[in-house]
């Protein structure tokens, strides 16, 4: 190695590498930048934010917010190693925070430090899926009807929670436009108003899942956008004659309804408690809901007979025993009670 390249050639120091030694090379390097001026889009309605072009339900603390807005506007050199970073914020204005972001680093092993100010703009914007909404914006009617009835009370709350949980599932997954607009009860049934095609199928699925019945989908051109046909779809739920815990009458026999399938039933025999298939043809006539039961005391257990304390009249009422079910002095059972044979059939 010979002296010009053992000397730095600006200040006469040793430069082990040649050239400028690391002092004079960090003296010639901007190695930390900041954008003066950062802005910061969110929702009024939400509270959601919007990332480049993006809008993001993630929540996050103003405090961790700020200090995050103010270190992507931080530029640092390649060759930078090691950095502390120390954010300081002060509120200026009510859409203003200026913060101070103090910088120890590394530098070719020359310790350095910096300081820059950036600004924070909060700046208020209704984000996409709020803007649809108040716009009366919708791609699909879920209705929730019953074959030859009405549906309950049961059965609308179950549906419209059913729609609240797909709801949130969906937009935790990102799914951001898939919203529930508006659960309206109709004369016959439940309306479910939503933002987004998966939306609606998925409630539509999810309702026949747990209530039983099918749906169908019927679209309906509305126009176009972007060349494209737009579709809003209507689901027409249906929900089955018979749901799931009706207590029914069979050839004399008492069943509880479990499973509804397309074409048949999965029934208990509330007297022997065997499990069995029942086509709906063969049902005389339905009881009652074991969601409806009462709750009964067992006066007394002998041998075959059982005494229940009438919720009602708070008569003793006697009956059968059940093999399924051993009830024992003082303890509660549920029962469903058969207004036209003027007996209380016991369901658990």
């Amino acid at each position: 190695m010979n002296i010009q390249q053992a000397f730095c050639p600006r200040c006469g120091a040793p430069s082990p590498e040649g050239g400028l030694c690391p002092k004079c090379r960090v003296a010639e390097t901007t190695w930390l930048s900041c954008e003066p001026r950062v802005t910061a889009v969110s929702c009024p309605t939400c509270e959601s934010l919007k990332r480049g072009g993006t809008w993001s339900d993630l929540q996050t603390e103003r405090s961790e917010l700020v200090a995050e807005l103010a270190l992507q506007a931080v530029g640092l050199h390649p060759d930078v190693r090691d950095a502390a970073v120390e954010v300081r914020c002060e509120d200026t204005r009510p859409n203003r925070t200026s913060c101070i972001v103090d910088v120890d680093a590394m530098l070719y092993a020359v310790p350095v430090h910096g300081t820059c100010t950036v600004e924070i703009v909060w700046r208020r914007e209704q984000c996409d899926r709020c803007s649809r909404i108040s716009g009366s914006y919708y791609e699909g009617i879920v209705q929730v009807r019953a074959t030859g009835r009405k549906i309950n009370a049961h059965e609308r709350e179950a549906a419209a929670a059913i729609a609240e949980q797909v709801e949130d599932a969906l937009q935790q997954a990102g799914e951001r436009l898939s919203f529930v607009s508006s659960i309206e009860e109709s004369r016959d049934g439940l309306d479910i108003v939503v933002g987004s095609r998966h939306l609606g199928q998925m409630i539509s699925q999810q309702i026949t899942g747990a209530l039983g019945g099918r749906y169908t989908t019927h679209p309906r051109l509305v126009g176009e956008r972007d060349g494209k046909a737009l579709y809003r779809i209507t689901y027409s739920v249906r929900l089955p004659y018979y749901r799931k815990g009706d207590v029914v009458v069979s050839r004399g026999m008492y069943y509880e309804i479990r499973v509804i399938e397309p074409r048949r039933l999965a029934v208990f025999d509330l007297q022997t408690g065997a499990a069995r298939l029942m086509h709906e043809t063969e049902i005389e006539r339905r009881v009652g809901n074991v969601c409806e039961a009462e709750s009964a005391i067992v006066a007394f257990v002998h041998g075959n007979t059982v005494g229940l304390l009438d919720p009602k009249t708070y008569q003793t009422r006697e009956v059968s025993a059940l093999p399924w079910l051993t009830p024992a002095e003082g303890m509660p059972v549920r029962v469903i009670r058969d207004e036209e044979q003027d007996r209380l059939i016991m369901v658990g």
